[in-house]
């Protein structure tokens, strides 16, 4: 065959093609298991940072399995779903269905012997997705901690989310009023609301598109959180005793030692 004619050109692009196809194929598939490993990994660390506790890659798992003492799939009226696996549940594939069928997924956590409940969310920010972990007390209403990130914010101003200031903004808030209405918590333009108020932070200066996608999110899924404690209060397991430490039991040795 002429290897100068258009025949020859055309059947060797094809080939070209197949071979490439053929081996990115081979590849994805061989690297496949890691890259699940490692976002289940990433979520785990992001679940825990939202309590504040923040490990390696390496303790994430035996960190997460020590802390997160159960999960619940329920739905936007507060109904809990069997069968459903709230760690493997896609929220991203979840915002594309009715909202009346949507999943919302909770987390059930212990640390210090307290309990508390850590909510995912998933949003629009600007330019693409932004999510995120809130953890609220055992008493339902009062913000422990929280943890945002986005896909593709605006470095220096939407992508502020994910920093500590940003986030630290969150703590001690109030999802209710005194009088047990939802009020959730707002992302607001800095000085809609006096200082001190218990259901606003100050949003991102330059990125009020991002701002708002994050406070859209997160007064969706505290909504949908408040339906479910009215519906299953007592759901969250009591909080479990961590193990003694060699120094805890040491200390306590010397304590009784000292009374007797």
């Amino acid at each position: 065959m002429n290897k100068e004619s258009n025949a020859y050109i055309i059947l060797f692009s094809v080939i070209m093609v197949v071979i490439v196809g053929v081996g990115l194929a081979v590849i994805a598939q061989i690297t496949k298991p890691n890259y699940i490993k490692n976002q289940e990994i990433e979520k785990k660390q992001n679940i825990l940072s939202s309590v504040g506790i923040r490990v390696s890659p390496s303790e994430a798992e035996a960190t997460y399995n020590k802390h997160i003492t159960g999960s619940v799939v329920f739905k936007q009226d507060g109904s809990v779903v069997d069968g459903q696996d709230a760690f493997l549940v896609d929220l991203a594939k979840e915002l594309k269905k009715p909202e009346a069928d949507q999943f919302y997924t909770l987390f059930f956590c212990s640390k210090d012997n307290e309990s508390f409940y850590i909510i995912p969310m998933r949003g629009k920010g600007l330019w693409d997705a932004v999510w995120g972990f809130v953890a609220v007390n055992n008493d339902g209403i009062t913000i422990a901690g929280a943890m945002f990130d986005h896909k593709g914010e605006t470095p220096g101003l939407g992508a502020e989310i994910s920093k500590e200031g940003f986030q630290k903004q969150f703590l001690g808030k109030k999802i209710v009023d005194a009088s047990g209405e939802f009020k959730g918590v707002e992302v607001a333009k800095q000085g809609k609301y006096p200082e001190g108020y218990e259901h606003s932070v100050d949003g991102i200066s330059g990125g009020t598109i991002t701002s708002n996608g994050v406070s859209d999110m997160i007064q969706k899924y505290l909504k949908a959180f408040q339906a479910y404690m009215k519906v299953n209060v007592s759901a969250i397991p009591a909080p479990q005793p961590e193990p003694e430490t060699l120094d805890t039991l040491e200390t306590t040795l010397i304590e009784a030692d000292t009374i007797n």
